[in-house]
């Protein structure tokens, strides 16, 4: 699914394999620095979507916090912060700007990705459960979104912090899942096909991708 319409009509910073390499070698060679690859359209595309992506999470999140002082939504919040510092990294990599300030929160260049932010936090004002829906389904457009963009690319450097990102993100909808479930409600699946999403809810946290201390995974 293209990323730009994912999300239209609705806690360890990742880890990047092509880090330089340290130290002489063995026959005192000086450190060498990794090769990469050239970005296609395709690729620069998606890495830039996903800054943007993992920033409107951070800031409704940010927005829900402050209307309901209740977690899950600081420690996530912090979490989608470390997956948008993962991504610009990589951005700062292939040598790609910011499409916009990530310090204007809930501010965006891009119309579409504004009238969606503005949406959701309309949204999850109405109500605490209504706002952990709201997280719910960010999750599920970030699980497909990131899923997608991992099959769409051989370099290796990029899948690596995809597939971090992936597990933070699975991590942030076990976690609002959870809280869902503890407020007496049972979550359906909003994007993603229900069995996937109830396998996701059934297993526990995973270790790594910035997900972890988000919440408590599985139903009850």
């Amino acid at each position: 699914m293209n990323a730009s319409s994912s999300l239209l009509p609705i806690a360890l910073t990742a880890i990047l394999t092509a880090a330089p390499v340290l130290g002489a070698g063995p026959q005192g060679r000086q450190p060498t620095q990794p090769i990469l690859a050239d970005l296609d359209a395709g690729e620069t595309a998606d890495l830039i979507w996903m800054r943007e992506e993992e920033r409107v999470a951070r800031d409704v999140y940010l927005a829900m916090d402050e209307v309901w002082q209740q977690l899950p939504f600081e420690n996530i919040a912090r979490s989608e912060q470390k997956h948008m510092d993962a991504v610009k990294v990589a951005m700062d990599r292939y040598s790609l700007a910011d499409p916009s300030d990530p310090n204007a929160g809930g501010v965006f260049n891009d119309p579409d990705l504004q009238k969606l932010y503005d949406e959701l936090v309309d949204r999850g004002d109405n109500s605490f459960l209504e706002a952990l829906h709201v997280g719910a389904l960010i999750e599920e457009v970030d699980i497909e979104d990131l899923e997608n963009a991992i099959l769409a690319t051989n370099n290796l450097d990029l899948q690596t912090m995809y597939g971090n990102l992936l597990r933070g993100s699975r991590n942030h909808l076990r976690a609002f899942v959870a809280e869902i479930e503890r407020q007496g409600d049972v979550y359906e699946a909003q994007h993603l096909d229900p069995a996937v999403v109830d396998a996701i809810a059934d297993s526990p946290m995973e270790r790594g991708g910035n997900g972890g201390g988000a919440g408590s995974g599985g139903r009850r």
